[in-house]
Formats: C-alpha cells, structure tokens, sequence
C-alpha cells in the first residue's frame, strides 16, 4: 500500500463529515487547518521508525462509518456492568465516541473538579479547555491531525489549584455497533498547581464489528501535582486502535502511567512526556499480551527540557502463537538539562518459534550531568527455573504459568489502586492458564469469544 493511495483513502472522510457534519463547538478555523495540516502532509510512512512496521492493509480500504451524532440514551446498567467493585470510582462513559448521559453532559463537583464531555466544556466554560486544547499535539503525525479534524466529543477533566481528587475518576469507552465505525475521541485532562488525581481508561467492546478507534488524549500537569494514568484495552480481534498520549509537566510534578494491552487485533500506542519544569518525574509501565496474530506497538519518548528531573520506563509483554510486538522508547536530554536521571528497560518473553518482538530502547543526550541506562532482553522461558519447579511436585504446565505470572508482577505490583492491582493479577492469571470466559461486560451478548482473554469489565 502506497503512501498517497493510504492518504487519499483517510482523505475521503472528510467529504463524509462535510456530507453530515453537525454543529461546530471548536473556534472557527481549527478543523479547517488540521485538514489542511493533513491534506499537506498525510499519514507517516515507513520511513519513520515507529511506523515501519505498522499493517496499513488491515485499515486502509474498509468501509467504516464515521458517528457524527450520539446515539439515542439508555441506562449504561443496561448493556454494561462493572466487575471491579470496589474501586470507589466516578465513572464516565463513552459510546462510540459520545459522553453517554441523560441531561448532565458536564458534572461540577463541590471541590471544584469539572468532568463530562469536552464538546460541553467548550460550549459552556472554554475558559477551561482553549488555554490548553491542541497545545501538546501541535507538532504531531497524521494521525493526531486526523483526529483534531473529526472529533466530536471527548473526556475533560478539570483539576483546581491544590484540589486532592481521592477517589479515582474512571473513563469508559465503549463501542457497540453493527456496523464497521470509525471512532475519534479527543480527550483533555487539566490539573492546577499542587493537586492530584487517579484516572483509570479502559476501552471495551461489546459487539464484535470492524471498527478502528483514533484517540488522541492531552494532560496538562501543573507545579507539585501529581497525577496516575491506568490504561486497560480490552477490544477484541476484530478492532484496530491507534493512540497518542500528551503528557506536559511543569516544576516538581510526578506523573505515572500504565498501558496494559489484554486484547485487540491491532494496537499502536504513542506516548510522549514532555519534562518541562525542574524536578519534575516520570515513570512509564506498560504490560503486553498477545497471542494469535495479534500486533502491538508501544512507543514512549521523553523529552527532558529542565534540570534535576527523572523518568523511568518499564514495559514487559508475553507473545504466543504468530503475535508480534513492537517497543520504541526514546529518551531526548536537551543540553541544560543537566542532573538527569533517566532508565529504561524492555523485557519479553517468546512462547512459540513464530512470535516476534522488535525492541529499540534509544538514548539520546546532549547534556554532560547524567545518569541514563538502557536495555532490552528477548527469549524463553527459564527451562532451569522450570526443572527446579517440577522438582517441587509442580507439573509442567503450572510452572510455566507460574514463571510467567512472577514476570509479569513486576509491572502489576507498581498500580496504586488496590482493587485495580488485584483485578489485574487475576486478569493476568486467567490469560496465562488459557481460561476461557465469556463477554462479561456486555449483558446482551451471551456467546464465547474466539480468544481466551478475559474483558476488563470495568
């Protein structure tokens, strides 16, 4: 697939938003210039590292249909349930890219902290959304001007100076359409000086239908805040993800992420931090799990602007069956930058001859004041570590889980959430014992998937 037949196909939905497009809420001349910014520079090609591998056959071609209206409401409880129940969270729900609600699109809570739909937010307080609202992403690929040009609504969140969020906020997003859909949500997340908050993002699916999901979300994180980001994807094999993640920090604020991939036929995650104040730290988690044919991309860069900060990265995945997998991560020292502090490590396991994992960590520093290490390991699973396991009583095949499950805890063991840590560790241990389970999420669909990962059902 050519580089200009991929971009002339993207190109031929914005005549379908012209063909139905509904009432504008963004300033006037911004879709306009996204689309131009696209028009002039289309899609990444595999010239650049983290799109060399990308399977443009799966997407370019297919029929989707763009939702450019929310679908009619109904109760959430009535398609959707969630089994983590002691979270404690503020859930938010999302249906093919629309915030699901009856008559409250935008929520003020009594501590100041605003949350619902971003296309409400820019209707009733812009003063919140414009300061910030396509600010990180300026200098983004096509994908980003994909979205910029078509969303429609989208998660914000609004953090006050010195506001503790206690309780986490949870985003759902769910898609559920007999028809092959495109999706775009454009998420915003603001925190004010010295405030903190738990966001958990999970994406489902509840019909299995093509369906390719483009998001883009932009954090904003300011002085001595601190701010925790759990994402789960649990699609299934029929759908193809592509995300962008915005982090900015100012001075003295701490930000922790975690991806953790349990399923989906295609997924290519974008993460990029942006350190900009002093003292200011990241750590970036990720967790992959792939078997059959699925693909999963994970691509972290962080740029250090000022002095004395940290980041650290730790991503991990087990591939079965024909998967592949993908991990860039790119640190960029900039040459005041000194007293930087900056690790970074990829482990994966290969379960089967033909798995595959492509593995690029990269450094990149212009200053002299460092510390920075990096490293990437592939391979099998400890045949010693087995034999002494066996030798303990422990069959074969209860080792192997064992050994996997122990790899995959380094990981877990860092989510701050409690209930969250343990449905992960059960999650995890049902996929490495091939248990096969029905949709939990979804209440009307009583049939078996054809992959044995259990849906995150938040």
């Amino acid at each position: 697939m050519s580089k200009k037949e991929t971009d002339t196909y993207f190109s031929r939905y914005f005549e379908q938003y012209d063909s139905m497009a509904p009432e504008d809420v963004l300033p006037e001349g911004c879709r306009m210039a996204a689309r131009e910014a696209f028009l002039r520079e289309g899609m990444p090609d595999r010239s650049e590292e983290a799109w060399r591998r990308f399977p443009w056959d799966q997407v370019v071609g297919k029929p989707y249909q763009l939702r450019l209206q929310p679908e009619e409401y109904r109760p959430m409880e009535s398609f959707f349930q969630c089994s983590t129940k002691d979270i404690n969270s503020e859930m938010f729900p999302f249906l093919n890219g629309w915030y699901l609600h009856c008559n409250a699109p935008l929520t003020r809570f009594p501590n100041g902290l605003v949350a619902g739909s971003l296309r409400e937010a820019l209707r009733i307080c812009p003063e919140m959304v414009t300061p910030y609202l396509d600010r990180l992403s300026a200098d983004a690929n096509g994908w980003v001007r994909f979205n910029q040009a078509l969303w429609q609504d989208g998660f914000f969140v609004y953090v006050p100076d010195h506001v503790k969020v206690h309780h986490p906020i949870q985003l759902v997003n769910m898609v559920n359409s007999v028809e092959d859909i495109m999706v775009q949500p454009h998420n915003l997340i603001v925190l004010g000086e010295d405030a903190s908050l738990k966001l958990v993002h999970c994406d489902e699916s509840l019909e299995c239908n093509d369906s390719f999901i483009n998001t883009v979300t932009e954090i904003q994180v300011g002085a001595h805040s601190r701010f925790d980001y759990y994402k789960l994807e649990n699609k299934d094999n029929r759908s193809s993800m592509v995300n962008h993640l915005f982090v900015r920090q100012e001075e003295g604020s701490t930000v922790n992420t975690h991806t953790n991939v349990f399923n989906g036929g295609l997924v290519h995650n974008t993460i990029r931090v942006d350190l900009a104040g002093p003292h200011a730290s990241v750590r970036n988690n990720g967790l992959y799990l792939a078997d059959g044919s699925q693909q999963v991309t994970n691509v972290v860069f962080v740029r250090h602007r000022a002095t004395d900060c940290t980041s650290n990265q730790m991503y991990k995945g087990i591939l079965d069956g024909s998967a592949q997998a993908s991990f860039m991560g790119h640190v960029l020292t900039d040459p005041h930058a000194q007293r930087t502090e900056a690790h970074q490590i990829n482990r994966n396991i290969l379960l089967t001859g033909t798995a595959r994992i492509f593995s690029k960590p990269f450094l990149e520093i212009y200053a002299d004041d460092v510390q920075c290490t990096h490293g990437a390991t592939v391979g099998q699973l400890d045949e010693d570590a087995i034999f002494y396991l066996r030798s303990r009583g422990i069959c074969e095949q209860n080792a192997r889980i064992l050994l996997m499950h122990a790899f995959t805890m380094e990981v877990i063991d860092q989510m701050d959430i409690p209930a969250l840590r343990d449905r992960m560790e059960n999650l995890v241990s049902k996929r490495l014992s091939g248990e096969s389970i029905n949709c939990g999420s979804c209440m009307q669909c009583s049939r078996k998937f054809d992959f044995q990962i259990e849906a995150p059902d938040f």
